[in-house]
């Protein structure tokens, strides 16, 4: 503690949190007639490795598609010379593009370059990551022949853009207001970072909800105890790049947090390095060659060991194989289940550690605990599994949810109560949270468990003015933490002497961005949006010129009209070369006048022929 500092009381905040409904909510206070134009509000759950969003609508809950059909979308952002990349597009060309290629970003958001855990991080990417103003990690790539910096922000934005537009074109509508959801572990910071990247994103975010909250959600929103007891419920929530585990009451709606423990830097990322940590050996000493440093060895590695840590969950052996690894040099190793667990052995029993955590948090013994329910991708894991089942001697797992969207699930449902989306009849959810880290407070303000300040994270300072001179500890001040629904904290404070309301200033960490820099980056944001869109506009002019040009082919064209559709193709094709920074007008217009060609040269043509109709109608909707 601070000697000079003014004694104030340091007794953990572990009072329950109620999540009001509506509280703060000026649009779901209209009534029901009122919103009936309103777009459904989302749930997304903005994963390590991999996103999903979910919607409220014909009285259930459905899990979004997106443009591949896949329901979850991974958490990549690929640059290029042509444009930038989201989602699967993004990942798919990872090996090719290994040091433009973001992913995993939700382990910077809210922390300091300077973290250990992030300096153990950038070791592992094939990106850059670069000390930025104030400690805060920038992400540097070469976007468009030119070098860019990224905060962490600003490419979950990219993310949560990406699972905006996934619900807007399968609602057919567009989406302003999303529930996202965090590790319950996250601290003040990365909360707010993570609601700033949703402003960035162009999304109001209605709250910012703990995953495995969402999670138990998912599992007990529809059940009710057949002997009017509310049950135990102990969510393990193990990703790809965080872990929690949360003790929540369930029972009639009501959704009782009673203690939470988790690790935000383990997950499925964090075996995939043991992996990739094992197979760099195992070359260096077959092949004396070291490819630490080679980005694209690396990253072709890691991708290997990913699929080979998923076949090892049903299988007991699995192969690592990549041709030519580095310098030529191909590399095949197997591996076993037993010796994946033995790699990661360590890291598997920091997640019984947390479970004991937890209990003790929510004053309960394991015998206590009803239903045990697994979340996140990493709990396909044998050995996860096992050892959960071992701590509670036995207990089956309730495995009855989709591992990788019961979060997306739960805040769903829980956006859609929050919004008014529900029937009357349906019951109303009630939260009770808990704050994740103790908090204490002197003249700065702390989270953390530690009882020596340099060992927790400063939240910030406040100035507390009207204070009489007098020995150290003898001013009494009354001082409220107040945590919104969003797990955000705000400090006020008295001095009881003269009983003046003195305000408060609380400076923001240095991790935080300012409004002026949100607004930067909503601009740039919509920037890269039309940037986008022109890439889309040129990619569809291209294909729409490969029509053309099968046209051409056909065999019931005289000679001059090949050559003239052959020309007319090979004209936009030129201009398409010599007009890399066209604007989507100018774009709209060749294609325009390329269909206007073709469509006076078919009705030149006396008699016709038999061309292909879907064909004729693709021109159609080109024009």
């Amino acid at each position: 503690m601070d000697e000079n500092s003014h004694s104030l009381s340091t007794t953990p905040l572990t009072d329950s949190i109620v999540h009001s409904p509506y509280q703060g909510q000026e649009e779901e206070l209209l009534p029901m007639a009122s919103r009936r134009n309103i777009a459904p509000a989302i749930g997304i759950d903005l994963g390590t490795t991999y996103s999903c969003v979910a919607v409220w609508q014909n009285n259930r809950v459905e899990i979004i598609p997106n443009d591949q059909g896949n329901r979850i979308t991974p958490s990549s952002v690929a640059f290029a010379e042509d444009g930038r990349l989201l989602g699967d597009a993004a990942k798919n060309q990872t090996d090719v593009n290994p040091t433009n290629t973001v992913f995993a970003v939700k382990r910077l958001i809210g922390r300091r370059f300077s973290d250990s855990s992030v300096q153990n991080d950038v070791k592992y990417w094939p990106f850059k990551v670069v000390a930025g103003p104030s400690d805060r990690p920038r992400i540097v790539v070469n976007y468009r022949g030119n070098q860019k910096d990224f905060y962490a922000e600003e490419i979950s934005s990219m993310i949560l853009l990406k699972m905006k537009e996934v619900a807007e074109t399968y609602l057919a509508t567009t989406v302003k207001n999303a529930i996202i959801t965090v590790p319950a572990y996250f601290s003040d910071s990365q909360r707010q970072a993570t609601k700033n990247a949703g402003a960035i994103a162009g999304l109001n975010v209605i709250r910012i909800m703990d995953e495995p909250t969402a999670a138990a959600i998912a599992y007990g929103f529809d059940k009710i105890t057949v002997d009017g007891n509310n049950k135990n419920v102990l969510v393990f929530d193990l990703g790809g790049g965080t872990f929690d585990v949360s003790l929540l009451s369930i029972g009639h709606g009501n959704f009782v947090v009673r203690a939470t423990a988790g690790d935000t830097h383990l997950g499925g990322e964090d075996f995939d390095d043991r992996l990739v940590d094992h197979c760099v050996k195992e070359f260096k000493t077959k092949y004396k060659k070291d490819i630490i440093g080679n980005a694209k060895s690396l990253r072709r590695l890691r991708t290997a060991c990913e699929r080979a840590k998923r076949i090892l969950s049903f299988s007991s052996r699995a192969t690592i194989q990549v041709d030519c690894l580095y310098d030529g040099v191909d590399f095949s190793t197997r591996i076993s289940q037993a010796r994946f667990e033995e790699l990661n052995k360590d890291r598997f029993m920091r997640c019984t550690d947390q479970i004991e955590e937890c209990l003790r948090g929510a004053q309960i013994d394991k015998t206590g605990v009803d239903v045990v329910v697994l979340v996140g991708g990493s709990t396909r894991i044998p050995k996860v599994q096992q050892l959960v089942q071992d701590f509670f001697e036995g207990k089956e797992l309730f495995k009855g949810i989709h591992p990788d969207e019961a979060v997306a699930y739960g805040a769903a449902i829980y956006a859609a109560d929050l919004h008014g989306q529900r029937k009357k009849d349906m019951q109303n959810l009630v939260l009770v949270d808990v704050t994740p880290l103790s908090l204490g407070i002197t003249v700065k303000i702390y989270e953390g468990e530690s009882a020596e300040t340099k060992y927790n994270n400063l939240l910030g300072e406040f100035r507390l003015g009207g204070i009489e001179p007098a020995p150290h500890g003898v001013p009494e001040i009354d001082a409220v933490l107040d945590i919104d629904a969003n797990g955000i904290l705000t400090v006020s404070a008295q001095v009881r002497s003269n009983g003046a309301k003195n305000e408060i200033v609380i400076s923001k960490r240095n991790a935080d961005l300012i409004p002026e820099e949100i607004q930067t980056m909503v601009e740039a944001a919509a920037r890269y949006k039309a940037e986008d869109k022109e890439l889309k506009m040129r990619i569809s002019l291209e294909d729409f010129v490969e029509k053309v040009k099968t046209m051409a082919m056909d065999p019931g064209l005289s000679d001059p009209e090949k050559k003239s559709m052959e020309e007319a193709a090979e004209n936009v094709i030129a201009w398409l070369e010599t007009n890399h920074a066209a604007t989507i007008d100018e774009i709209n217009k060749q294609k325009r006048e390329l269909a206007a060609t073709i469509r006076r040269l078919m009705k030149l043509r006396r008699g016709g022929i038999p061309y292909d109709e879907v064909l004729l109608l693709s021109l159609e909707e080109e024009e």
